[in-house]
């Protein structure tokens, strides 16, 4: 999967799509012989978003490129020693040209996955100075990946799964990478289309769309086709769809109209187009990409293993508090394939075994709870082994089934847009006792 074959690849492997501190801190472990040091973090969000009880894992597959593309060329190198100190040794630039992710391994939820609060979207281990570097540009990847997928999950449980939903955004999105991405997982979380056309060429995103007001103010009305056969229909669309500012509502005389509704509000999705019709097909734009209700999906990076030691950041809020060492999640469910809890537990502990009663500690309290799972699932799936592929990677469009296949398994109570149950994420007792121990506390 050579970037220089691959569009994907190229358009995702920038080795310097990072923070300048991030080039900074890899100096300062060059400088203390710690380059090679094996390190762990761990990537996941504190809260999920929209005030909702769930979120979407998406980005996996734009993060193995970058990681396996990830290769400092010399104009990279000739640029970081123009804005580090002038004084630094030109043995850490030749480091730097012979650097790659050949020691890297990366465990993650596959994309589509429901993920939860302090459930790692992605583990990542390696040398020290290397997965350092890959903080921002995996942040970059999952956060607003993840952000789209479930605004777009969230929009499609508003519309109901018969109305197609198509991604309208583009000319409204945060650039043109940002409108890629929004395209992309947009699609994964539900949506039927987009119309980028770039989505549709690099990403396999079906493409389809509407027409502008310029089109149908252009026209007067008594304008004749040069051949009476002709019909105004446009990719994707087909006359008497209906549909939220798509064209096919259409009439007896062939004229275009205006559609009754446009893509405004997603709250307030139109139920129909007047008398005898029913909007079918809906359009959304600004409301999709944007994610106007939350922004950010808030992910963080954090060391939880150095030197095979346990790190732990402490804080005087708990919510910031990190979970120190390396570790294995399982969702636990019942007899009736509902989902239980999921649950961390440091990863040299047995997994937990289906029908054995297991004592937890939820996330938020100070009591343990005892449960038995009729059965238990993995959730972090081995993809990348030292810079290697460990099994192919789902395509866009398996991964958007398998996401749906795994909202329909949230319970309404989880579902729920505004005011959900929140969903129960717990500690295994070795877990929360590493967690208590004062020496298990490493740097701040």
């Amino acid at each position: 999967m050579a970037a220089e074959q691959d569009p994907e690849g190229r358009a995702a492997a920038r080795p310097l799509l990072t923070d300048l501190y991030q080039a900074t801190m890899a100096l300062g472990y060059w400088r203390a012989g710690r380059a090679q040091e094996a390190a762990e973090f761990e990537l996941f969000f504190r809260r999920c978003p929209f005030g909702g009880a769930f979120a979407l894992a998406a980005g996996l597959r734009d993060c193995v490129r970058f990681v396996r593309a990830f290769r400092l060329r010399d104009a990279d190198v000739q640029f970081l020693a123009s804005v580090l100190p002038p004084d630094t040794d030109p043995a850490f630039f030749q480091h730097l040209r012979a650097l790659d992710c050949s020691g890297v391994t990366v465990r993650a939820l596959p994309e589509g996955s429901l993920a939860f609060p302090g459930v790692p979207l992605l583990q990542v281990s390696g040398p020290l100075l290397v997965v350092q570097l890959l903080e921002t540009p995996l942040l970059c990847l999952v956060s607003y990946a993840s952000l789209i997928a479930t605004n777009a999950a969230r929009l499609r449980l508003i519309a109901g799964p018969e109305k197609r939903l198509l991604e309208l955004g583009l000319r409204r999105a945060q650039g043109p990478d940002g409108g890629l991405t929004a395209s992309t997982y947009s699609y994964l979380g539900g949506f039927d289309g987009s119309s980028n056309m770039l989505a549709g060429q690099l990403r396999g995103v079906p493409v389809a769309g509407t027409l502008a007001h310029s089109f149908i103010t252009s026209f007067s009305g008594t304008e004749v086709p040069p051949d009476p056969e002709w019909s105004p229909q446009l990719p994707g669309c087909s006359p008497g769809t209906g549909g939220a500012g798509l064209p096919g509502s259409g009439s007896e005389t062939g004229q275009w109209r205006p559609a009754p509704a446009g893509s405004g509000d997603p709250g307030r999705l139109p139920n129909g187009g007047g008398p005898g019709s029913e909007v079918n097909v809906i359009g959304i734009g600004t409301s999709v990409v944007t994610c106007p209700r939350q922004p950010s999906l808030g992910c963080v990076y954090k060391l939880v293993s150095v030197g095979g030691q346990p790190r732990m950041k402490l804080t005087e809020d708990p919510e910031k508090q990190t979970l120190p060492g390396s570790k294995a999640a399982f969702r636990l469910l019942g007899s009736d394939g509902a989902l239980l809890l999921d649950v961390l537990q440091l990863a040299e502990e047995p997994p937990p075994r289906a029908g054995q009663e297991l004592r937890v500690w939820p996330r938020g309290t100070q009591e343990s709870c005892t449960v038995r799972p009729a059965h238990v699932e993995p959730l972090l799936r081995l993809w990348v082994q030292r810079g290697q592929l460990c099994e192919p990677l789902p395509s866009l469009a398996e991964s958007r089934a398998f996401a749906q296949q795994s909202l329909s398994r949230l319970s309404p109570a989880h579902r729920r847009l505004e005011q959900p149950a929140v969903y129960q994420v717990a500690l295994s007792e070795k877990l929360r006792a590493l967690v208590d121990r004062p020496s298990a506390r490493g740097a701040l």
